[in-house]
């Protein structure tokens, strides 16, 4: 049996990270299962593209064609890859070795068009990316804040507790592969959703564009699988309150853009079985453990609450949003009816 050619996709997009996607690229070299390609995609930044294209000789370095954003970014890389499948990695993120075997093992389904990996978050404090390439444990994982809820370890690009392996509706985009056919199938990636093209940290460009997958190939399935590692750095602004709730509102404006292109009931449909059964379950765990001895627990409860609200006030903000341009561009075709009517009299 030939070996699975799996052509990786670093997206890029500012010189403050250049060790990190150096880091990246390295641990995708040192990958047991070998790398068809690598591509690092480089967002509207003209000087980092010449930068990476002659400090990164054995490496495939392109410029985002299409919209700035991740989404855009994606999409170049796709279009780009050779490969039978295509694996994302964040530029701040490092791989573990076994992490392209992880995902190769599940190919061998044809049911299974897609498979994500365990993505473990590096605290301010941890070990350095590059001392992670080519180890199977980092010496330090850092400092978690004591308040911060392991159920909102997706505010940081990392995956939360109440995630368990085996399929999944979406997988999350910084730890990820799909076989390359689903990608005209689906579309690609929408660039009006996720990072870049907006002020706030938005994201969901992979949650909308599994669902638009599974909703034009029912028959496909998406796998979660802790064995395939990563390692995301969280870097100490991200570790702060402020920036929790900032990105939990942004989630939820995010949110509001998913249910308007696939649906409100497949958009949300893993979204309130975590509001409804996980997140009671962790703040309550956070009360508990404030009453023996850890104070931070209420701080995790508390935490949760606010999490949750910020992300509900997003989503109804965004919906509303929605509903408004819904409205002019309705208002809009009527005149222009109108007034096409007049011209024809």
């Amino acid at each position: 049996m030939s070996t699975l050619a799996i052509s990786v996709v670093i997206c890029a997009y500012t010189e403050r990270r250049w060790d990190d996607v150096h880091a990246a690229v390295a641990s995708v070299r040192a990958q047991r299962h070998a790398p068809e390609e690598i591509i690092v995609v480089v967002d509207h930044n003209p000087a980092l593209h010449d930068r990476l294209r002659r400090s990164l000789a054995d490496v495939t370095v392109v410029q985002n064609r299409e919209n700035r954003g991740l989404s855009g970014g994606k999409n170049t890389g796709v279009a780009v890859a050779r490969g039978d499948v295509v694996a994302f990695l964040d530029d701040d993120a490092v791989a573990a070795p076994g992490w392209l075997a992880a995902f190769a093992g599940h190919y061998g389904d044809p049911a299974v068009a897609g498979v994500g990996g365990l993505t473990l978050p590096m605290w301010p404090g941890s070990t350095p990316s590059s001392a992670l390439v080519g180890t199977p444990v980092p010496e330090t994982t850092g400092t978690r804040p004591g308040w911060f809820p392991e159920e909102f370890d997706w505010t940081v690009g990392c995956t939360y507790r109440g995630m368990a392996p085996g399929p999944v509706r979406n997988l999350m985009g910084g730890n990820a592969s799909f076989r390359r056919e689903m990608f005209p199938l689906a579309g690609g990636f929408d660039s009006g959703i996720g990072r870049g093209f907006h002020k706030r940290p938005l994201g969901c460009e992979e949650t909308e564009f599994c669902i638009r997958l599974r909703q034009r190939s029912p028959g496909s399935e998406l796998v979660f699988d802790d064995r395939a590692v990563i390692w995301h750095r969280v870097p100490a602004e991200r570790a702060r309150f402020a920036y929790f709730r900032q990105r939990c509102y942004a989630e939820g404006l995010s949110k509001a853009l998913v249910t308007q292109s696939v649906g409100s009931q497949d958009g949300l449909a893993s979204e309130r079985a975590h509001a409804l059964k996980t997140l009671p379950r962790g703040a309550l765990h956070g009360v508990g453990a404030a009453f023996r001895g850890d104070p931070a627990g209420l701080g995790r409860a508390g935490a949760i609450t606010v999490g949750l609200a910020w992300t509900a006030w997003g989503y109804a903000v965004g919906v509303q949003g929605a509903r408004r341009r819904s409205r002019r561009a309705q208002a809009e075709v009527v005149a222009r009816s109108v007034d096409g009517g007049d011209g024809a009299a």
